[in-house]
């Protein structure tokens, strides 16, 4: 995918969400390199599945040959030209606000740089097989917009994480939701079960043997339920699902590979860290 457009469009907005989407997202590359990285993306392997690059009115005169390259690009791979614009009063208020020189203004007026940029890109919004106005988008709004409209069919952009924690230890910093599961008896103080960890299964029976146990999971999923689409539907990148215990060996670990079950049946695939797993106290 190509990127371009106006200056203060919003392109940087949307590479970013184009970033996380999953895309190698490449700023301001050089027109003559795009065949490179085009080739490179499209070699066979997976390192790069998705490719965005964003050429836009840096690059000065060798942006007129962007359109001739384009036309045959897309004979070779499938390409697709995406050029973002916004109205004249819009990007006026917008330089005005950051108070960022326009590329092209040389000494000139903004509006009269503006000008200048339109004349330029012309050819190629022209060929452009998307063109996104973000002239009455918040950054919030183009984000969304966006997701909607390039995600793979499918695809949760949302990255789950769960991790298990000792209280003794501090709660993650990175942590979004927070479950305290000191309330459940703990196998610390079973001679049996102290040696091993929430990963056994003789201390994960010992755990859910409890209806509090069995009942705060169901209510947890539930939760998980309603809340991780709405995460999605919001735009969120990265969810942190926390679960602390004493010292972060037995109920939280215990907890945490319960939920992952729990996410898995769901459709969700999540990353699972016991950081605590293997401390110990004096």
């Amino acid at each position: 995918m190509i990127l371009t457009g106006l200056s203060g469009s919003g392109k940087g907005s949307i590479l970013k969400a184009f970033e996380d989407l999953g895309f190698y997202c490449v700023d301001n590359l050089p027109v003559d390199l795009i065949p490179t990285l085009s080739d490179l993306a499209m070699a066979g392997g997976r390192e790069y599945p998705r490719v965005v690059m964003l050429v836009d009115a840096r690059e000065g005169a060798n942006l007129k040959g962007l359109p001739g390259l384009y036309r045959r690009l897309r004979r070779v791979y499938p390409t697709t030209l995406v050029f973002v614009e916004a109205s004249d009063e819009v990007l006026l208020r917008r330089f005005s606000e950051t108070r960022r020189p326009h590329p092209l203004s040389r000494g000139l007026s903004i509006r009269d740089g503006i000008r200048r940029e339109r004349e330029l890109m012309a050819p190629i919004r022209r060929l452009a097989d998307v063109v996104i106005d973000t002239s009455h988008f918040n950054i919030h709004e183009l984000r969304r917009f966006v997701i909607d409209r390039f995600q793979s069919p499918g695809r949760r952009p949302l990255v789950i994480s769960v991790v298990s924690f000792g209280y003794r230890f501090g709660i993650p910093t990175d942590a979004d939701l927070v479950f305290d599961v000191r309330f459940l008896p703990n196998p610390h103080f079973v001679p049996g079960l102290r040696p091993y960890s929430g990963k056994q299964a003789r201390v994960a029976r010992y755990v859910m043997s409890f209806p509090e146990a069995r009942g705060f999971l169901r209510r947890v999923d539930d939760l998980l339920g309603y809340l991780i689409p709405r995460y999605i539907e919001e735009g969120k990148s990265y969810l942190t699902i926390a679960f602390g215990c004493t010292g972060g060996r037995h109920r939280s670990v215990a907890l945490g590979e319960a939920v992952m079950k729990a996410l898995a049946k769901r459709g969700y695939r999540a990353k699972l860290t016991h950081r605590d797993i293997e401390r110990t106290v004096a």
